[in-house]
């Protein structure tokens, strides 16, 4: 685990629940000398005691771990505001519909912050029927590829996993795509977005007109 529970993080969450140390070490069967040890730096919650603590403070062990508290984040709940996690240990891609804390081998994973489509990343998408055809100029071998693809909308995500040696494309259906990503596995999250079927044309033509 990269982390631990902090005493700051304890103490934040207990006193947000209006709980005394007695409260919550009757909740979890210690002391309240364990929590006040626990609070001022003067030790640790025994691992076996991450998840009735978690319980008590009534939010994930995950969130207990990471410090923060994000069941009610996405009220104003829109894709829009989706974020893409990649592990960098097993390659795996999550995705989630808003903020939240993501945590795969052992690992909490920040999400993925994109760029706009640059010279050596440029996201090209063609109208094909009722279908984007969407490609890419990208080197796919071993050591240097495109994960994925994926395609944002306001009703949900469309993503393509790629695999090294293949090729750097996919077809996806319209239904009101906002955006489109792609994941370099040595540069990271690129993204194209889409303000109408006009500007499709426009973006995948910017490089070319763009003076070098």
């Amino acid at each position: 685990m990269d982390k631990y529970v902090t005493g700051a993080v304890i103490r934040r969450l207990r006193e947000r629940k209006k709980m005394t140390q007695e409260e919550l070490a009757a909740r979890i069967y210690v002391s309240g000398k364990a929590i006040s040890k626990w609070e001022t730096g003067q030790g640790f919650p025994d691992i076996s005691l991450l998840e009735p603590l978690a319980k008590a403070l009534d939010i994930s062990v995950i969130e207990l771990l990471s410090g923060e508290d994000v069941r009610n984040l996405n009220r104003s709940f829109n894709m829009a505001k989706s974020k893409i996690y990649v592990c960098p240990v097993c390659s795996n891609v999550i995705g989630t519909a808003g903020e939240a804390v993501v945590s795969c081998c052992g690992i909490t994973l920040p999400s993925l912050e994109s760029e706009l489509s640059d010279p050596d990343h440029i996201i090209k998408a063609e109208i094909i029927e009722d279908e984007y055809y969407v490609t890419m100029d990208h080197p796919m071998t071993k050591d240097h590829y495109i994960s994925f693809l994926a395609a944002v909308s306001d009703n949900g995500v469309q993503f393509v996993k790629l695999y090294p040696e293949g090729n750097a494309e996919t077809r996806f259906k319209i239904n009101g795509i906002r955006s489109f990503y792609a994941y370099c596995n040595r540069h990271g999250l690129f993204q194209l977005k889409i303000y109408g079927v006009n500007y499709v044309k426009e973006s995948i033509n910017h490089f070319k007109q763009s003076p070098q």
